[in-house]
């Protein structure tokens, strides 16, 4: 075969479809369509209201404090949630759990809006309202996240993540920016009123969704089922790994918090946004090239890779004195974290028993939430001891020390194959039995009406 049998533009065609998103789950699924176009009105209104939040705490306190206390409000609701909502996750219709709090954040988002619209607005009902935010955030998560295997052909569920992280990169590059424009120019009472706006046109698409009814003889969502789920993720050490990853490179590699003193010690403080928006930047290219990860089968290998990635980008941006080569570092970063997410979230929805799926992603709902969180108190402290640029470096050092040694400690985690693992096949056959039920089912009534015509 030779070169006129491909031209170059047959040949640049074959590269790009290799590398586009697979849209095969859009095409498949029509609750994933509605579920896909929910999430981008959702997260777009999001961050108008991540945006204006702290902006109309700053203007009621001028404190560093209380714009910072806004997470230590969320992070026990969410833990506390985040389990329970596994729970219910587990023990009801889905669909409708989804429904039930996005309504609630709906109310939430119109209830900072009237704070917003007082003569004097209040500082005490917008912490109220971030812990119960986070709270709906935390029982609404695991039902979603666990919504997806349920409408998404199995060997689909890679494109499927793939697709939601692409709105979810484009949101957080270009969400904070319009937010920036409209708190600034209109303030964050329309910012607020926005919001509210989206959870309504969010609603109209959830609700077209068909029902997602719990698994025959599902658990009751007690403090007992919560327990199982945690024994479940701790007898499944591949699964273990995936989480114990996350949370080390987040811990170590995650110095979002140290970003303005950063960009102060490069001398470049025009970067501070640039900081911000670049490894969002990084995760949307690998987004938007996704078609390759379709293509995969050792996840747990991808997994570790990719963490590997996250340190070593995060090292080099400390050791820089260049502030490109930090933001090209930080680009890297998020390319390497999207592709570990990829990784992880297919992991958990080829191989989790549907009957558990709600419990374990409360259990996700922790691993890639409370990293961060104190991975920012890492970097603060770590700063002020060694300084800025070394408390980067040393971060990003520790994070690939720690993933090489979970790697070592783990190796179901590096052994994983979705074609050969025994929890992946049964998952799969627990698919293609549900896929022909529900054929069966579509084919029976129009059988009858054959007959009776």
């Amino acid at each position: 075969m030779n070169d006129a049998d491909h031209p170059p533009s047959g040949r640049a065609r074959s590269l790009l479809r290799s590398v586009a998103p697979d849209l095969t789950p859009w095409r498949s699924s029509r609750d994933f369509r509605l579920l896909w176009f929910s999430g981008c009105v959702t997260s777009l209104g999001s961050f108008l209201t991540y945006v204006a939040l702290p902006v109309q705490i700053k203007e009621l306190t001028d404190s560093y404090v209380a714009v910072g206390l806004i997470g230590a409000f969320e992070l026990v609701p969410l833990i506390v949630f985040g389990l329970w909502g596994g729970a219910l996750a587990d023990a009801l219709d889905r669909r409708r759990l989804v429904l039930f709090a996005e309504a609630g954040l709906g109310v939430l988002s119109a209830l900072l809006l009237l704070n917003a619209l007082l003569p004097t607005p209040v500082l005490w009902p917008i912490y109220l309202v971030a812990a119960l935010v986070a709270a709906a955030d935390g029982l609404q998560r695991p039902a979603l996240d666990s919504l997806t295997p349920r409408i998404v052909p199995h060997d689909q569920l890679t494109a499927a993540f793939a697709l939601n992280s692409l709105y979810r990169n484009v949101g957080s590059v270009a969400g904070p920016a319009l937010a920036g424009v409209i708190v600034a120019f209109a303030g964050v009472q329309t910012a607020y009123a926005l919001d509210v706006l989206t959870f309504g046109a969010s609603l109209l698409l959830l609700a077209r969704i068909r029902a997602v009814p719990p698994p025959t003889g599902a658990e009751k969502p007690t403090l007992r089922a919560v327990v199982t789920g945690v024994k479940y993720a701790w007898s499944r050490k591949d699964l273990l790994g995936t989480y114990a990853i996350d949370l080390v490179a987040m811990l170590f590699a995650f110095p979002v918090a140290i970003f303005p003193f950063l960009a102060s010690d490069l001398s470049a403080d025009w970067a501070l946004g640039p900081m911000y928006a670049a490894s969002a930047v990084g995760a949307l290219a690998v987004s938007a090239t996704s078609g390759w990860t379709s293509r995969i089968h050792r996840h747990g290998r991808m997994l570790v890779l990719a963490a590997l990635g996250w340190g070593a980008a995060i090292t080099l941006a400390g050791f820089s004195g260049s502030v490109w080569l930090v933001l090209l570092c930080l680009a890297m970063a998020g390319s390497a974290d999207q592709i570990s997410g990829i990784a992880r979230s297919t992991m958990w929805n080829q191989s989790i028993p549907d009957e558990v799926r709600g419990r374990m992603a409360g259990v996700e709902l922790l691993s890639y939430s409370v990293g961060p969180q104190l991975g920012q108190v890492r970097a603060g402290g770590m700063a002020g001891l060694v300084g800025v640029r070394a408390s980067v470096w040393a971060g990003g050092v520790a994070c690939v020390v720690g993933v090489v040694a979970l790697a070592a400690a783990l190796p179901s985690l590096l052994g994983y194959d979705d074609r050969t693992d025994p929890n992946a096949a049964a998952v799969r056959a627990e698919h293609e039995r549900a896929a022909a039920q529900r054929e069966e089912s579509e084919r029976s009534p129009a059988r009858q009406g054959a007959a009776g015509a």
